[in-house]
């Protein structure tokens, strides 16, 4: 699916890691709001945490919100000001189903969604959401990106790029989450390990700070090159914005230099 269309050029990304108030969306929208606004610089794509307006929560009948409630209209308000696409993931009830849907918004209000796929077992969330089953290619200024939702990152399968004539499925892998402390170094090694088996820019957002749970969260939102070079981190414990650059020439090099995408296995998914 593609939503933009445009030349192939540098995309500037935007890295929200902050703290989420537990299942108050609206004091967690004022507190997105403040960091939204303090965003000086342009940028072409923004990306807040997993559930940033409630935290990781498995408790959809009180936090669930609608495709018209107030969480999308913040999306929508903010990436029209911004003149940039705005993703991140929240609790969405759709019919008789609740999911765990990232929203990627575009300031002429047109939107993509991505239902999160893996649903966590240490958790109820596998038990109280619907699972997706459909991954979805977002394009931003000609760049193909695959965003996709915190447990996700365990799962190399349903992340992998595939390479037909001549063409990548895609260029940035993305991944929203509430990633804990106690797992942060498998936080980033697999967000390394996602961009060098794809050969492309992967870029994880992170929340920091207690949950209602009293679970803690590493931070350490960061881009990683193909090669599996960080290039960026926001850092352990402190709410930030990381901004950065990606470059497609580097992106275009390392292809070139390196080609493997011919040599990818081919395979299909069962969805069901």
């Amino acid at each position: 699916m593609e939503s933009q269309k445009g030349m192939d050029v540098d995309l500037k990304i935007a890295l929200v890691q902050s703290d989420i108030i537990w299942e108050d969306n609206l004091r967690n929208l004022e507190i997105f709001a403040g960091k939204l606004e303090r965003i000086r610089e342009p940028a072409d794509l923004v990306l807040l945490p997993e559930m940033f307006s409630t935290g990781f929560s498995v408790n959809p009948e009180k936090c669930a919100e609608t495709m018209d409630g107030p969480s999308v209209r913040f999306l929508k308000e903010h990436s029209s000001g911004m003149n940039c696409v705005i993703a991140g993931s929240l609790l969405i009830r759709d019919k008789d189903q609740y999911f765990n849907r990232l929203v990627a918004m575009f300031p002429d209000g047109s939107l993509f969604h991505y239902d999160k796929r893996h649903l966590f077992r240490l958790s109820e969330e596998y038990k109280v959401i619907s699972r997706g089953n459909k991954k979805v290619i977002v394009t931003v200024k000609g760049w193909k990106i695959l965003p996709l939702v915190c447990y996700d990152l365990r799962f190399p399968v349903w992340s992998m790029n595939t390479y037909l004539n001549g063409e990548y499925e895609y260029d940035l892998l993305v991944y929203v989450a509430n990633w804990p402390e106690s797992r942060r170094h498998v936080w980033k090694s697999l967000l390394t390990a996602r961009a060098i088996e794809n050969q492309a820019y992967a870029a994880g957002v992170n929340r920091i700070g207690k949950d209602g749970q009293g679970t803690g969260h590493c931070g350490e939102s960061l881009v990683s090159d193909p090669k599996g070079e960080i290039l960026a981190s926001a850092g352990q414990d402190a709410s930030s914005t990381l901004l950065i650059t990606l470059e497609k020439e580097r992106l275009d090099r390392h292809r070139e230099s390196f080609q493997i995408g011919p040599d990818w296995d081919r395979f299909t998914l069962d969805n069901t």
